[in-house]
């Protein structure tokens, strides 16, 4: 994990580059030489705060190359209906 440092003119100047970076660790982000503020990726702030994913956004994502899911085939049987 690499830690970005960027000044919050930095920032202002080139928010793709935060953005990026942010990809490969947190990026601290200073006002006047001193830690104002920190950007994350989603993913490194849903593992911090323990947020877990719904089945519905797993469904969203547009790459489901890292979601597993194998449901086991469920066999429903029928019987008469009790009309009395």
């Amino acid at each position: 994990m690499t830690v970005t440092t960027m000044s919050s003119r930095e920032l202002n100047q080139d928010v793709s580059r935060a953005k990026k970076a942010a990809k490969t660790g947190p990026v601290l982000i200073t006002d006047r030489g001193k830690p104002s503020h920190v950007l994350l990726s989603i993913e490194a702030y849903q593992r911090l705060t323990g947020q877990r994913r719904s089945i519905a956004d797993a469904l969203a994502m547009t790459d489901h190359a890292d979601v597993a899911f194998d449901p086991p085939r469920v066999e429903i049987g029928t019987r008469p209906a009790d009309l009395l």
